[in-house]
């Protein structure tokens, strides 16, 4: 199959918002290969000169353009995939994530993250990363090990939606924050628009689960995704659904993180039933036991939780 790549560029990205209404800046095959250069962060993040971190070229020319605004996100794409209609599936299989910054920003700003009424100032710190050994040092001294993911991974949401925001992870994907989703995984998104229409963006070098303070460890990264058409037969799928080499996840995502939880819940014992021959009570059993639930983001107005099911379970 063929490889293609999309720069960053003032003309191939979006900034903080989906839209079914985006024309595609690339139309691929399903089984082709897409490399996309992904740049964070607006000019009020970016370290002072003199710092030793450099800003790169393509994140410099996009400030300057200053294009449309209307959420956090800086997204390259989208991306379409020939034949694809509603009710299918899109296959996003992660296969490379390369780091493109030697440093990442992370802080909290009043009105935002989890505990604003503890916080309400704004901080913000510059953290150096060192790409060749995969780590990154904190101000105060800490390294941490690297395990960088795409936060933003979406397809163009409903038509009836217009215009929305890359802030809240919705059906059509989108800001997950999942961290579990890097380099080996797949992502499976329903399609809601002819072509899908993907895009990705939001880079992380490292966060914990919850990611309770706004941010991860933000960076650029650039990501090798090969994208898989499957076309629609029996149910459609309803929410993101992923998988990783030892791992299925289901997803939930609503404001309410109980709600959240149950529709995490219900994507699982539904995924179950579906691959095993376990009746519903049996799988809502096998749940309580087998699946570990996790708290994924606090902070994006719809919360999200992910549910995973260790592989070699179902039969």
């Amino acid at each position: 199959m063929t490889q293609h790549r999309v720069a960053a560029t003032p003309e191939t990205v979006r900034w903080g918002t989906f839209s079914a209404a985006y024309p595609p800046v690339l139309t691929v095959r399903s089984g082709d290969t897409v490399v996309l250069e992904c740049v964070t962060g607006a000019p009020d993040v970016m370290p002072s000169e003199g710092s030793g971190m450099e800003v790169p070229p393509a994140l410099a020319a996009i400030h300057a353009a200053n294009p449309p605004r209307l959420g956090p996100h800086i997204l390259t794409g989208p991306v379409a995939v020939a034949g694809a209609e509603p009710g299918d599936t899109l296959e996003v299989r992660v296969e490379k994530i390369e780091l493109g910054a030697d440093w990442g920003f992370c802080g909290h700003r009043p009105l935002a993250g989890t505990l604003p009424e503890d916080f309400p100032h704004r901080f913000l710190s510059h953290i150096a990363i060192d790409r060749a050994a995969g780590t990154c040092r904190l101000p105060w001294g800490t390294e941490l090990a690297l395990s960088p993911f795409f936060g933003v991974m979406g397809v163009a949401p409903p038509p009836a939606y217009g215009a929305i925001s890359t802030k809240e992870p919705r059906e059509h994907g989108g800001n997950l924050d999942n961290k579990e989703v890097g380099a080996g995984s797949t992502l499976f998104l329903p399609v809601w628009v002819p072509g899908a229409n993907f895009s990705a963006g939001d880079g992380h070098g490292v966060q914990g689960d919850g990611e309770v303070c706004i941010n991860a460890l933000e960076t650029c990264l650039t990501g090798t995704f090969t994208l898989v058409l499957h076309k629609a037969g029996g149910a459609p799928l309803r929410f993101p659904r992923a998988e990783t080499p030892t791992h299925y996840i289901s997803m939930g995502m609503n404001e309410d993180l109980d709600l959240a939880m149950k529709q995490a819940l219900r994507e699982m014992i539904a995924f179950i039933c579906a691959r095993s021959s376990l009746s519903p009570d049996q799988a809502y059993q096998f749940c309580s036991m087998a699946v570990d639930f996790r708290v994924t983001q606090t902070v994006n107005g719809e919360k999200g939780v992910h549910g995973m099911l260790r592989k070699g379970l179902l039969f």
